[in-house]
């Protein structure tokens, strides 16, 4: 007889599937719309209530495209690029815990008795999980990972020059920034002390969620998933003022918008192990046993499993929508500067955390984390200006009499001597009436 269990992680799959599909598609949306408020515009607001019909206007537009494959390009591999990208996508997120543990003795009798007489199992609780594994952390890395494969693949066979860099670009990125991921991932696991997603929101709910106590961890682990996700300031792989469109360049209708896709369900899933990982999943205390109480029971009826499933949700809402955010605010690298804050940054930095974290493991002093974080602040702090700096590639270049490098006997005046430009007052026009001046 099948389990109960098995029918709920088939449950969870189909229903965030179409969740997470759903997402992308209104994620698109509400970056739009959020560009549109940093940016004092209106944004998509024409197709249906408040624009609310945009997303599928969008996929209409997608379909009705024509398909086109470049001359000289690899039509099997052209075509398998983008489902190599969206399928580790797709197939990433299903040992993300949504919610905590149903307790079967809460359900009434009826529910329990029914189920037996259809013929299946019943057990003491079921996990709200699409797949309940206890190595559940190593399997996201290991599929999420496999998306640089369809990225590489989709530049490589466009036989575009501009792809090809792209895919190139891409593979570098992933692969650097997959190092100080795993590094920080580390931390996280080892203050756990398991790799089972259900024991380290375990582990925040006693001592605190981990963006409290590993705070310069959670920021690299953000940094990369932004890098991991090729999204901006980390979007050097279809840098438009570069290559076009990148890997991207010679795609169009649905096989661009699988690329699309992917892109939008690696970082919701991504921001969705963020929460687990750092914002203590479905736990809405954030300094844990401090305050003992004031939290959710991991386990519990099924109104309690709906509440933990909403907070959920919540916070990956609201981690995509910083990502958006981000996206608006932060200039692109330039692709050295890139690695350069990977091998030279993150990763020094992230095995200097992880050091510590290992250290008060074997001091068996976990709940005291956000210490070792302050200390290692304070190590990069002294050490950063003792360690021998290479030249500036981006040093400015003296210009003898340049504004920047004027001769000794030279005044150099920038601002307007003007009055009417140095004046606040509003002056007086024939044709337009008062203008004022700032």
């Amino acid at each position: 007889m099948p389990s109960l269990q098995l029918v709920v992680n088939v449950v969870v799959i189909v229903a965030m599937l179409h969740v997470l599909l759903g997402g992308c598609a209104y994620g698109v949306m509400l970056e739009r719309k959020l560009s549109a408020w940093m940016q004092d515009r209106v944004g998509p607001n024409r197709v249906g209530p408040r624009g609310l019909l945009q997303p599928i206007a969008d996929g209409l537009k997608f379909i009705m495209k024509e398909e086109h494959t470049p001359t000289g390009a690899d039509r099997m591999l052209f075509t398998l690029g983008p489902g190599l990208a969206i399928l580790p996508a797709m197939t990433a997120f299903v040992i993300i815990p949504w919610g905590g543990t149903l307790d079967l003795s809460t359900l009434p009798v009826f529910v329990t008795d029914l189920l037996t007489k259809v013929g299946f199992t019943i057990g003491d609780s079921v996990r709200f999980a699409g797949a309940n594994l206890n190595v559940g952390i190593i399997y996201l890395i290991a599929v999420a990972s496999l998306g640089v494969y369809g990225v590489a693949l989709g530049g490589w066979a466009s036989n575009s020059k501009f792809s090809f860099l792209g895919g190139l670009r891409a593979s570098a990125q992933m692969i650097s920034y997959e190092i100080p991921m795993g590094l920080s991932l580390l931390c996280v696991i080892l203050a756990a002390g398991s790799l089972d997603p259900y024991q380290i929101i375990a582990s925040q709910q006693l001592h605190g969620w981990n963006l409290i106590q590993q705070p310069l961890v959670a920021i690299i682990f953000y940094a990369c998933l932004l890098a991991e996700a090729n999204r901006a300031p980390f979007d050097l792989a279809e840098a438009e003022s570069e290559l076009v469109g990148g890997f991207h360049t010679e795609y169009s209708s649905m096989r661009f918008a699988m690329f699309f896709l992917a892109e939008y369900f690696h970082v919701i899933t991504g921001s969705a192990f963020f929460a687990l990982l750092f914002l203590g999943g479905w736990s809405v205390n954030p300094l844990g046993g401090l305050f003992p109480g004031l939290d959710l029971p991991a386990s519990g009826s099924i109104a309690l499993v709906l509440l933990q499933v909403g907070v959920m949700l919540g916070k990956t809402a609201l981690m995509l929508a910083f990502a958006m955010a981000v996206r608006w605010t932060i200039p692109r690298f330039r692709f050295d500067q890139l690695m350069k804050l990977a091998w030279e940054g993150m990763i020094p930095a992230a095995l200097l955390f992880l050091t510590a974290a290992a250290t008060m493991t074997f001091l068996g002093m976990t709940q005291y984390l956000w210490a070792s974080s302050l200390a290692c602040l304070a190590i990069i702090w002294v050490v950063r200006p003792l360690i021998p700096q290479q030249r500036n590639p981006n040093h400015r270049l003296p210009i003898i009499g340049s504004r920047f490098s004027p001769t000794e006997d030279e005044i150099v005046a920038t601002a307007s001597t003007h009055p009417v430009a140095r004046s606040d007052e509003a002056i007086q026009d024939s044709r337009q009436g008062p203008i004022s001046i700032h």
